[in-house]
């Protein structure tokens, strides 16, 4: 049973404060609440427009539990929608790949490559069915820098609303004018909040990436740039993700007057991070597959103009090696920490003051799911909005 005076130790200021009960992460009923109140009524970013290039080019994927399919038309457009067939709710696209059309591999239902129904064997008889007013059910679906997203939510503002800070604090990036060099999918025997979380967490990173990154890593407090709703933009000095801490294909283009150590993160909620490097961008979705299970995927970015350099595809290799060595490091601290969530003996730690990115995400993650007190939310996203109008220079 949930008990949200148990949170009072982690809304407290940071300087008083504590991690979050371990039933955050484990009660199914936290995770129906994640499921209804944040998954199905917020923008959800989930691939790369440079994946489906060509008419018929589809993926298909399930957002906590919902199946859900994106294709290109033969007129270019990208439409989403639910994978699942009119008839009996069977999904009719698996995996990725290109199609004319969709086959409901049940009973033959046919449909276009924006969802509509176009063909149905043995329904003529069926009185009052009219197949040209069958469609699988529709989402909406926009993009920013390259970056699909889809909502469940039929009134969720517009995506250019939505992603409307990281647009003043990273539009720099130029994601749009970046191509996806390699993607890495990752299950994880955890909840999938421990992502995020340890994204922003640079409180471990000089303990448990020491032999990785964690030696090139260096920010300051008033880098640490608190949105409203949780999110984070954090500018700082790091390596590129290389085991040299250096960029094998030379600096993006637009950032050639930046130092090899420059670096920025940020965070949108609901599962959305992004990194900034010299050399390229990442970002990453965390998928929640129940309470104690997840699913990430990996979006490594790179300068069009990186794509045709000698030796590409063999660096290309060296980022993502490297990038699974440093998430294997992750994994077990996530998985670790799993286990204790579920456990009577679990008691939350007091939070450093060096998590205070995490300590804000907690905080507006929490006021999302379980309201809060309505003016005390208000009160302190207006002040962040004040303090952080026109965005962080970067």
């Amino acid at each position: 049973m949930i008990d949200i005076r148990q949170l009072d130790p982690m809304r407290r200021p940071l300087d008083e404060a504590s991690h979050a009960p371990g039933w955050l992460y484990s009660s199914p009923e936290v995770y129906r609440l994640e499921v209804e109140q944040l998954f199905m009524r917020s923008w959800l970013f989930v691939g790369r427009e440079e994946e489906l290039p060509g008419a018929g080019d589809y993926l298909t994927l399930r957002i906590a539990g919902e199946p859900v399919v994106v294709a290109r038309t033969p007129e270019g457009t990208l439409n989403a929608f639910y994978n699942m067939c009119v008839h009996r709710g069977v999904e009719v696209a698996q995996g990725c790949g290109n199609a004319h059309s969709f086959k409901c591999p049940y009973h033959g239902w046919i449909y276009d490559l924006s969802g509509r129904l176009s063909g149905a064997a043995y329904m003529k008889d069926s009185k009052g069915f009219e197949r040209d007013r069958e469609r699988m059910t529709p989402l909406r679906l926009d993009t920013w820098g390259g970056c699909i997203f889809v909502t469940f939510a039929a009134d969720a503002p517009p995506l250019a609303e939505f992603v409307g800070g990281w647009e003043k604090d990273f539009a720099f990036l130029r994601p749009d004018n970046c191509r996806l060099g390699n993607r890495i999918d990752l299950d994880l025997a955890c909840n999938w909040k421990f992502v995020p979380e340890n994204l922003m967490d640079f409180y471990h990173v000089g303990v448990l990436h020491a032999n990785t990154f964690g030696a090139k890593f260096r920010w300051e407090d008033e880098q640490v740039h608190l949105k409203p709703g949780g999110g984070i933009s954090i500018f700082y000095s790091a390596g590129p993700p290389t085991p040299g801490a250096q960029p094998l294909l030379g600096k993006m283009p637009w950032l050639e007057d930046r130092p090899i150590s420059f670096a920025c993160t940020g965070f949108l909620s609901p599962n959305c991070s992004l990194f900034g490097r010299i050399d390229c961008v990442r970002m990453f979705a965390a998928w929640p597959d129940g309470p104690g299970r997840s699913r990430t995927t990996i979006y490594h970015l790179f300068p069009e103009e990186f794509f045709g350099r000698p030796g590409f595809r063999e660096k290309l290799e060296v980022y993502r090696a490297y990038q699974l060595q440093v998430l294997e490091e992750d994994r077990s601290m996530l998985e670790s920490m799993q286990i204790a969530m579920a456990s009577p003996a679990y008691r939350p730690g007091r939070m450093s003051t060096l998590e205070k990115p995490l300590h804000h995400y907690l905080n507006g993650y929490v006021d999302r799911l379980f309201g809060g007190n309505g003016a005390e939310v208000g009160e302190r996203e207006a002040r962040m909005t004040r303090r952080t109008a026109g965005g962080v220079a970067p």
